[in-house]
């Protein structure tokens, strides 16, 4: 049977190990990488916002075949207004993380934010 003391000494070695696995990686989550947000219409890029040297709320206003309102924040982007039937850009609100996309389909314009990683200049060993 286990005695108090080696229920203790387990515990300690599991919950080592686990920090041992899960803090490396939460400490290099998102390290090194910009996020971009990439604002097109149609196939074309119109304009690649570096959302991380954001210094304070911009608005991007674009028009085609209907009119939206781009905002942008320091580590965020959305479709503010439109003037599509749907609204659906709107409604979709902010987007924070590489990866997030919202699209106004009848303006054919789309906000993806893309991860883009920093070139390391050296390693010190």
């Amino acid at each position: 049977m286990f005695k108090k003391g080696d229920v203790f000494l387990v515990t300690f070695i599991l919950l080592l190990a686990l920090a041992g696995i899960l803090l490396p990686e939460a400490f290099s989550r998102g390290a090194n990488i910009r996020k971009v947000a990439v604002i097109r219409q149609g196939n074309k890029i119109i304009k690649e916002v570096d959302l991380d040297e954001i210094k304070g709320p911009e608005r991007l206003e674009i028009s085609g075949d209907y009119r939206v309102v781009i905002l942008i924040e320091k580590g965020r982007i959305r479709f503010e207004e439109s003037n599509c039937p749907d609204k659906v850009c709107v409604k979709t609100g902010w987007l924070e993380k590489p990866g997030d996309t919202a699209v106004c389909l009848p303006g054919r314009f789309m906000i993806k934010i893309e991860g883009k990683k920093d070139e390391v200049d050296g390693v010190t060993y």
